[in-house]
């Protein structure tokens, strides 16, 4: 029986993208730091991260799938912060950018980590920015790196 595992050495000249949304910026400039710290941390040159600023979380998911489709970056790390407000808007964004990640990444079969932050109120989303919760920007950006590792594995 065989046993596949990715872990955290870095893919050679693997290109890695940052898509991050400029809405809620003290949030998510957190978590991009966070995500780049991380790559670089484990052997990811500064020159093989693409960082990609949008307006907001429902746009994430067009450049995904754009880059996805592209073939030029091993992983794509999304970032953004949605937080609960008083209208049911809340639910739309949050719930179809998932969606439509989680379509980019198996219609291009490159891993497309989430971290787009849906959270009720901004307290819990700093504590998910560097705060009680760690950093949801360097979580994405390691579960990147893993998973460029197990489908280099993967018959």
């Amino acid at each position: 029986m065989s046993h596949y595992e990715g872990d955290l050495r870095p893919a050679g000249s693997a290109r890695f993208a940052i898509i991050a949304s400029r809405w809620n910026a003290r949030i998510t400039d957190v978590l991009v730091a966070g995500a780049r710290q991380s790559l670089s941390g484990n052997g990811i040159g500064e020159g093989a991260i693409d960082v990609v600023r949008v307006p907001g979380a429902w746009e994430i998911p067009l450049v995904a799938a754009r880059l996805a489709a592209a073939g030029k970056h091993a992983a794509i790390i999304t970032l953004g912060c949605v937080i609960r407000g008083d209208t049911r808007h809340y639910e739309h964004v949050a719930d179809r950018c998932a969606e439509a990640l989680m379509r980019a990444q198996l219609d291009f079969g490159v891993p497309v980590l989430n971290g787009v932050l849906a959270v009720e109120r901004v307290e819990d989303a700093e504590a998910r920015a560097g705060g009680s919760h760690g950093n949801k920007g360097e979580e994405a950006a390691i579960a990147a790196l893993e998973m460029v590792n197990l489908l280099e594995q993967l018959p």
